[in-house]
């Protein structure tokens, strides 16, 4: 994705910024809001900036869970 593209986008719902992933750092690229805990996917280099296309994040992190407060 270019990287003027890149310092444009913001999330939809915020204005905040956005940060890039993609492989190595994970399996998927997707635009991470990190306060709203979103990621929108970016499909054939194109961001999907829609909320109902992003993935919840507080959904899919295990690493969120505190092992001592489960069940």
């Amino acid at each position: 994705m270019d990287h003027r593209l890149l310092e444009l986008l913001v999330c939809p719902l915020c204005k905040g910024p956005l940060d890039y992933l993609r492989p190595p750092q994970q399996e998927a690229h997707e635009l991470v809001c990190h306060h709203d805990k979103l990621a929108f996917p970016v499909r054939d280099g194109i961001p999907v900036m829609l909320v109902n296309e992003a993935r919840d994040l507080n959904a899919s992190d295990p690493s969120d869970t505190d092992p001592d407060t489960l069940p």
